[in-house]
């Protein structure tokens, strides 16, 4: 494809594709030109930098972050409903977690997210620098949360294309994980209850519960 043809939109979502497939190391000019159907020199035409490209695709996901209508329905509710789809958001685009430890991250999608978030906080009775607060607390840990499924993504990828077996790799990981937890009292116990498959295994619902467990503390201020 010519680079007069060829538009920035088009590298972004060609380039989220790519991310999804291959993560942050299997994004390149070359493969994603072979995508687009242009050659390399095509993409640095609209786009200069791979740094710059990560930034424009993260800011482009970002926006799939579903806002709720504050003046519908009460601050827990929208706080929830905003943590969770953000939550599913990083499940869907897993090297969106990895980018945050090593890409400078802004854009309008971000920022309106901020804003909506900011929002919320002072329409529950927040002070506005109580309001950042509570809002940077429940982003971290929705980042947090995500951190490790992302890192299993990554991981398998990379054992895979060392040419080894990620699953057998993973699997083994898991078993001497799990043996020397059994030194260890509270965590044999855990191993025994029927929730625990395995000691790398996070608990049903933690997610949910981290989050209310938050979303209570921060009522519970409001209360005060």
């Amino acid at each position: 494809m010519p680079r007069n043809t060829l538009t920035a939109d088009q590298i972004v979502r060609a380039a989220i594709e790519l991310l999804d497939q291959e993560g942050l190391d299997g994004l390149n000019m070359r493969s994603l030109g072979s995508r687009l159907g242009a050659a390399a020199t095509a993409v640095y035409w609209h786009i200069k930098t791979k740094d710059e490209l990560v930034r424009l695709a993260a800011d482009t996901v970002w926006d799939e972050v579903r806002l709720p209508d504050l003046a519908a329905t009460d601050w827990r509710s929208a706080a929830t409903a905003m943590a969770t789809s953000l939550h599913e958001m990083l499940g869907r685009h897993p090297w969106l977690s990895q980018a945050f430890g090593s890409h400078l991250m802004y854009g309008p999608a971000m920022a309106r997210h901020d804003d909506h978030s900011l929002a919320l906080y002072e329409q529950a009775g927040f002070a506005p620098a109580d309001a950042d607060r509570a809002a940077a607390t429940v982003l971290l840990y929705v980042l947090g949360s995500a951190l490790g499924p992302a890192v299993d993504v990554s991981l398998t990828r990379r054992l895979n294309r060392a040419g080894e077996d990620a699953e057998q790799r993973m699997a083994e990981a898991v078993a001497r994980s799990t043996e020397i937890a059994r030194d260890f009292p509270r965590l044999r116990e855990r191993m025994g209850t029927p929730a625990a498959t395995d000691y790398a295994a996070a608990p049903d619902g933690a997610f949910e519960f981290g989050l209310q467990v938050i979303l209570d503390g921060l009522a519970a201020r409001l209360s005060r």
